[in-house]
């Protein structure tokens, strides 16, 4: 099993709707580790297809406050560029052909930790001072 990223303040990015969706991430990521366990492939599978979806409603809402609240262009475009790359990885990479359910799991697991942590730099102080 992956190791786990657990949430704690220091991950917030300072606004409760995208820290709440990045917390949510990081459960069905262990969710969806905790299912490997039972060795239920149908229940993985919808698991893994919620996860997905979950991923994508998140990449959204983060666009538009991100962009509402003025973000500068650059981090903006990065940002866009990181959903589509993730958007492009689910449709064709990541997928139950290409790969078995424990390296599913790893890499959604290593993916948002990775996301959470570069967006806890990168957005905080922004996100802050937009909201003050």
């Amino acid at each position: 099993m992956s190791s786990l990223l657990q949430w704690d303040s220091r991950l917030s990015v300072g606004n409760e709707t995208l820290d709440a969706q990045h917390r949510n991430l990081l459960a069905q990521c262990k969710t969806l580790a905790d299912c490997l366990a039972g060795n239920d492939a149908d229940e993985f599978h919808r698991l893994f297809a919620t996860l997905i979806a979950a991923s994508r409603e998140h990449f959204a809402a983060e666009e538009a406050l991100l962009a509402q609240s003025g973000y500068p262009e650059a981090d903006l475009e990065a940002h866009l560029d990181e959903r589509d790359e993730f958007n492009y990885l689910a449709d064709q990479i990541i997928t139950a052909e290409n790969f078995d359910p424990q390296e599913l799991q790893d890499f959604l697991s290593l993916w948002w930790s990775g996301h959470i942590l570069g967006s806890a730099k990168k957005q905080r102080d922004f996100l802050e001072r937009a909201a003050g």
